[in-house]
C-alpha cells in the first residue's frame, strides 16, 4: 500500500537522479519573543517538502536517495516541559528516514537555501514547480479549508463591526480543521492599502470588505484566495460596475491557463480586458490593447495577475525570483509589469493564483508625476466619480492540468448577484 513515507522517499530518489552530490536541509530555530518564549514555529518549506517532519533544530542528510535525520531526543529538563518527544521508529516508518542521528553528528556541508548552488536550486526549482500526486491532493485540502473559512467570513460580516471579528472568523475556522495562516492575512475596507496589515476599521454598511486569506494545512500546503463583497447590503452602482470589469478581467486570465501557455500572455489577457473595461466606463480614452502597452491600465491595476502556490502561498519566493522567472529572464522595467511573480510557460501540474484588482489608490491617482504620461487616456473627472469603490481583488487557486486547467476555489462564489445572495443571507 502506497504511504505517505513513499511520497518523501520519491521526492528524494527525484532530487538524487538531478543533482549528485550530498544535500543538507535545515527545519529552521524556533524565534524567540524573550528568552523562555518562542513564536509559533514553522519548518522550512524546503525541509517539509523532502522530509515533512514540522519540527525545530532539525536538519535532513540526502545523499543518494537516502536520508538521515539529525535529531537530539529532549533533555530531562526538556522533557519536563514539552515531553518526551516522538518513537524514533515511528518517525522512520512515517516519513521513511533511513536513519536517525545525534545533531552533533550534522556534517559540514552548504545547506539547502538561497545562496546554495545554482545547479542544486535548479534542481529543486523543477521538482518543485510539478507537484506530485501527494502534493496535488494536499493543495485541494488547503484550498477547500480556505473555502470554507471565506464562507464564515462572508457570513460574519455586518456593519459596526470590526475588521478584526471578521479575521477571528477565518482563523477560527482554519484551527478547528487543525489548520492556521499560510500568510499574513489582508481583512480590510480601505481595498485600495495593497497589502494593508491592520483590523482595526470599523464597517459600515456600502463599505466593500476585501478579505485575502490563505489556511495553511498541518502539512504545510498552502491555500491563497480573495474575495470583495459589500457589507450587509447590495453593491452600488458605481462599485457593481467595476467588480463586473474585475469579473471579466479575471475570466480573460482563466482562459488562458493551459500548458504551453506563457504566464505573462495570462497577464496580458487580465491588463487588456481590464482596460476595456475601464475605457467602456470612461475611466480611460484609447485603444485598449496601445494602453497596455504603455502601461496606462497600471494606475489602477498596479500588480502583477498572479504568483506560484505550493509549500507557501507565494511558493518559492525565498529563492528570488528563480522559482517565478525561467532560466534568461528578468523583471521588465515598466511600473506594473515590474511586480509581476510569474514569468515562465505553463505545465501540467503547476500550480497558480489568477487575481487582477482594481484600486483607486491617492498615492498613483493623485500624485502629478505618476500621471503626466497619461494625461491624454485619462478623464480625470470621471476617474474622481469611481473614489468610492477603493479596492475590488478577485482570487482563485488554479491548477495546470495536461487538458486545460482546474480552478480549485470554484465552490467560493465570485458572480455579483452570488455573492450578494451569501453576504445577505
Amino acid at each position: 500500500m502506497h504511504t505517505q513515507a513513499e511520497d518523501f522517499r520519491q521526492r528524494r530518489q527525484r532530487l538524487a537522479r538531478l543533482y549528485k552530490k550530498p544535500v543538507l536541509i535545515r527545519s529552521g530555530r524556533p524565534a524567540h519573543r524573550n528568552p523562555p518564549q518562542t513564536y509559533p514555529f514553522r519548518a522550512s518549506s524546503h525541509f517539509l517538502y523532502f522530509a515533512g517532519w514540522n519540527h525545530p533544530n532539525l536538519a535532513v542528510l540526502l545523499e543518494e536517495g537516502r536520508a538521515t535525520l539529525f535529531y537530539d531526543r529532549p533533555s530531562l529538563e526538556e522533557a519536563v516541559w514539552d515531553g518526551p518527544g516522538p518513537d524514533l521508529d515511528e518517525l522512520r516508518e512515517r516519513y521513511g528516514f533511513d536513519s536517525i542521528r545525534p545533531g552533533a553528528e550534522i556534517p559540514d556541508l552548504e545547506v539547502l537555501d538561497a545562496q546554495a548552488p545554482e545547479d542544486l536550486l535548479e534542481a529543486v526549482v523543477q521538482l518543485r514547480l510539478r507537484h506530485d500526486a501527494a502534493a496535488r491532493s494536499q493543495l485541494e485540502q488547503a484550498v477547500d479549508m480556505t473555502v470554507r473559512a471565506h464562507f464564515q467570513a462572508m457570513r460574519a460580516t455586518r456593519p459596526e463591526r470590526r475588521e478584526f471579528q471578521i479575521l477571528a472568523a477565518l482563523l477560527v475556522s482554519v484551527t478547528q480543521e487543525g489548520g492556521s495562516t499560510s500568510f499574513s492575512p489582508i481583512v480590510t475596507r480601505r481595498g485600495e492599502i495593497l497589502h494593508n496589515p491592520h483590523y482595526q476599521g470599523t464597517l459600515q454598511r456600502g463599505d466593500l470588505l476585501l478579505v485575502d486569506f490563505g489556511a495553511e494545512n498541518r502539512e504545510g500546503w498552502a491555500g491563497d484566495l480573495t474575495r470583495t463583497f459589500p457589507v450587509r447590503t447590495n453593491f452600488t452602482p458605481r462599485q457593481a460596475e467595476i467588480y463586473e470589469v474585475v469579473l471579466k478581467a479575471q475570466k480573460a486570465a482563466l482562459r488562458e491557463c493551459r500548458p504551453g501557455r506563457e504566464y505573462r500572455e495570462v497577464h496580458r489577457a487580465a491588463c487588456l480586458a481590464m482596460t476595456e473595461g475601464l475605457v467602456q466606463l470612461e475611466l480611460l480614452r484609447g485603444h485598449p490593447a496601445e494602453l497596455v502597452e504603455r502601461g496606462a491600465h497600471a494606475l489602477f491595476f498596479p500588480h502583477g495577475s498572479g504568483h506560484l502556490l505550493g509549500l507557501d502561498g507565494h511558493d518559492m519566493e525565498d529563492l528570488g525570483d528563480r522559482a517565478g522567472y525561467a532560466p534568461g529572464r528578468r523583471r521588465s522595467s515598466q511600473f506594473g509589469l515590474n511586480f509581476l511573480r510569474l514569468d515562465r510557460p505553463l505545465e501540467a501540474d503547476m500550480a497558480v493564483t489568477v487575481e487582477p484588482g482594481f484600486y483607486w489608490i491617492p498615492e498613483l491617482l493623485e500624485n502629478q508625476e505618476r500621471l503626466a504620461p497619461f494625461r491624454d487616456c485619462l478623464d480625470l473627472k470621471t476617474v474622481e466619480a469611481y473614489r468610492e469603490v477603493r479596492g475590488i481583488r478577485l482570487e482563485d487557486d488554479i491548477l495546470i492540468e495536461a487538458s486545460g486547467a482546474r480552478n480549485l476555489s470554484a465552490a467560493l462564489p465570485k458572480e455579483l448577484q452570488e455573492i450578494e445572495i451569501v453576504v445577505n443571507s
